[in-house]
């Protein structure tokens, strides 16, 4: 956690406080030593609001990194074209307000959400499908892990980053 605090350029995005029974699991980034970090995963583990376990992905990018785009199955680098028309499907807190997110069309297995925080892509991407309702239910709320120092619980390293 501390290395990617250090070299992230972009927001490494953590719900804070983690919703009862959750767990961190693993961070990931894309970038280089000389730019920086240009997109941070924060994987996250705990129990759906159906039954079972769920995975959590939450990505802060840059424009046209990809990696969000990546892990829901899509194509191009970002969202894609008309995924922000209409209504937001939910609203999770980013540092204290309110941050839209829409349903994004990825693999049929996961639920995907992406909608813009300080500039940069934010993704939440949930497994099974319908733990995706977690992510408008639970009321998340992302503080920036760079900008502080937390005792957070970690679990087993997330699977969902090996790919």
């Amino acid at each position: 956690m501390e290395a990617i605090r250090k070299s992230s350029v972009v927001p490494v995005w953590l719900p804070w406080p983690l919703p009862a029974g959750w767990l961190v699991t693993g961070f990931g980034e894309v970038g280089d030593e000389r730019t920086g970090a240009r997109a941070s995963v924060v994987a996250l583990t705990g129990p759906s609001l159906t039954e079972g376990p769920a995975d959590l992905l939450v990505i802060a990018e840059e424009p046209g990194i990809g990696l969000g785009a990546a892990f829901a199955g899509l194509d191009g680098p970002d969202p894609g074209e008309g995924f922000d028309t209409g209504p937001p499907n939910a609203k999770i807190g980013v540092l204290g307000h309110p941050t839209a997110l829409w349903c994004v069309d990825g693999a049929d297995d996961r639920a995907v959400y992406a909608g813009e925080a300080l500039g940069n892509w934010l993704w939440a991407i949930a497994w099974p499908a319908d733990a995706g309702c977690m992510i408008a239910l639970a009321e998340l709320s992302l503080l920036d892990a760079r900008d502080h120092e937390l005792d957070v619980p970690f679990g087993a390293f997330s699977p969902r980053l090996e790919d």
